[in-house]
């Protein structure tokens, strides 16, 4: 996770940025191209690129043209603040602040609070997967509040990661593996298979 190796809260915007609608490998690569082109990514590195640039550093993360658009209009709305202000802010207040920025929802949000140490519960695909499965919910904020309410906040990051990693070893979207599902007998999915 970008939170240990000491990556800025602008870094790890645009590393959320660039995982949306592509697989953790892809935006890694493109992440790390960028970060080897600038050294550190801040708002000022980016609108020194330009677009075309910028694009072609992060195609391995595919829809390049419109990240690019994207990561610039933050760069933008971002170069005269400074993320880490985030964390001086009642949770509320960043994740609104946070959801006003161009192209940042929900959960862009959240993983960004999450690892500012913020008390916030990121649901992405994997996690509202196994949300519907075993009937949690269906709405990213019904999700988000169910695990919220039964989890310390110190444990949500780990939490959130375990669920990600349990959604692609089990509960996967395609031919889940039920039969070695250590939540099997547990699991009220009339789906499951064997």
């Amino acid at each position: 996770m970008l939170k240990r190796s000491g990556a800025s809260p602008f870094e790890l915007l645009v590393a959320v940025v660039l995982t949306q609608n592509t697989s953790d490998k892809n935006a890694f690569k493109a992440y790390y191209n960028l970060k080897n082109a600038v050294g550190s990514i801040t708002p000022n590195a980016l609108l020194t690129l330009g677009e075309g640039k910028l694009a072609e550093l992060i195609r391995p993360a595919g829809m390049y043209n419109v990240r690019a658009k994207k990561l610039l209009e933050l760069a933008e709305a971002l170069k005269d603040f400074d993320l880490g202000r985030l964390r001086d802010m009642p949770a509320d207040e960043a994740r609104r602040f946070l959801i006003s920025l161009p192209g940042v929802g929900e959960k862009t949000a959240d993983v960004i609070l999450v690892n500012l140490g913020k008390p916030a519960f990121p649901v992405d695909t994997h996690i509202t997967r196994i949300a519907r499965r075993w009937g949690i919910g269906r709405r990213y904020g019904e999700i988000s509040k169910w695990f919220r309410e039964r989890f310390p906040p110190e444990r949500y990051l780990e939490i959130h990661l375990k669920l990600i990693q349990f959604g692609r070893d089990y509960c996967r979207a395609r031919n889940p593996r039920c039969g070695g599902c250590p939540a099997r007998d547990l699991c009220p999915w009339p789906g499951k298979g064997s």
